[in-house]
């Protein structure tokens, strides 16, 4: 089994306390594999009573770099739920309509619905991210200049994004945030390989070369992410990325054991309604 608790970011931690490289007890894939195939089965009949319960939505959060494993992620621990009880939405670049509204205001509209769980593909956490590497990505966003140039301005949205995710839990929708931590020269690699392997080519973006440039901003801009907005709630789980079959295991046995923590159940029927299956069912039987 794992210790996902080692993995979850705590007050008074650093991002170095947490090595990309790390796979726990697992010494291979195969061992890995086997479990995660155990898990997400289990994940297929605990989705389906999340939804027939229907009093709490999952949001799943992930951030990262580029190359990190985001898509493997979604692709392989949610490879058997009921797409009828899972969606999936990527943010990019916002439109000139998303930037006409407030920076949650995109994401708000994506939320899960009771008994659903909603993936959120980076999120409103890109704006304490890019934004933060980036900071004329904000003129974009037609924010008052005092707000903008206020010495709280980061701190603000720290606590704007923590009152956000309080009222969510408040409300029944579960929130699973997972910062996918990979290496610099892991995600070299994995650039080298988009570039030589011509069935990967279309993955890569000579945007992301000149992303890649901003390492330590997006380090520091990660940390503080992480040290300002992992709480009680809705923690941060950092998720070692360097070896790609480590980072699904532990997402889905930390998404399995959310889910078995909630307590789960099929909807009891009443008195009335089994009155009538049983009427239903001899109608059924006595058909020739």
């Amino acid at each position: 089994m794992i210790e996902i608790s080692k993995y979850k970011f705590q007050r008074g931690q650093s991002l170095l306390d947490f090595s990309p490289k790390d796979t726990g007890s697992f010494h291979d894939k195969k061992e890995a594999k086997e479990l995660l195939n155990d898990n997400i089965f289990d994940l297929a009949s605990l989705q389906e009573k999340l939804y027939a319960y229907n009093k709490y939505g999952v949001l799943i959060i992930l951030q990262a770099l580029d190359a990190a494993g985001k898509d493997g992620i979604i692709k392989h621990v949610m490879s058997t739920v009921n797409p009828q009880g899972c969606q999936v939405k990527s943010f990019k670049s916002p439109s000139s309509e998303e930037l006409d509204h407030d920076f949650l205001w995109r994401c708000s509209k994506h939320l899960p619905e009771r008994g659903n769980i909603a993936i959120f593909n980076r999120s409103y956490y890109e704006e304490v991210l890019v934004c933060r590497v980036h900071p004329e990505y904000l003129n974009a966003q037609k924010l008052p200049l005092d707000y903008i140039n206020s010495d709280r301005f980061w701190q603000k949205r720290f606590e704007q994004i923590n009152n956000f995710e309080k009222y969510l839990t408040d409300n029944g929708i579960i929130v699973l945030k997972f910062f996918l931590n990979i290496s610099k020269a892991e995600q070299k690699q994995r650039f080298l390989e988009r570039i030589e392997n011509q069935e990967k080519n279309w993955k890569f973006s000579a945007a992301d070369i000149e992303e890649r440039q901003h390492w330590d901003n997006y380090m520091f801009a990660f940390e503080q992410m992480l040290k300002n907005t992992s709480t009680e709630t809705a923690p941060w789980h950092v998720i070692p990325s360097d070896k790609k079959w480590f980072s699904r295991l532990l997402v889905s046995q930390i998404l399995k054991e959310k889910l078995e923590s909630l307590k789960l159940k099929y909807p009891e029927v009443s008195p009335a309604m089994a009155k009538k299956i049983a009427e239903a069912k001899q109608k059924l039987i006595a058909e020739k």
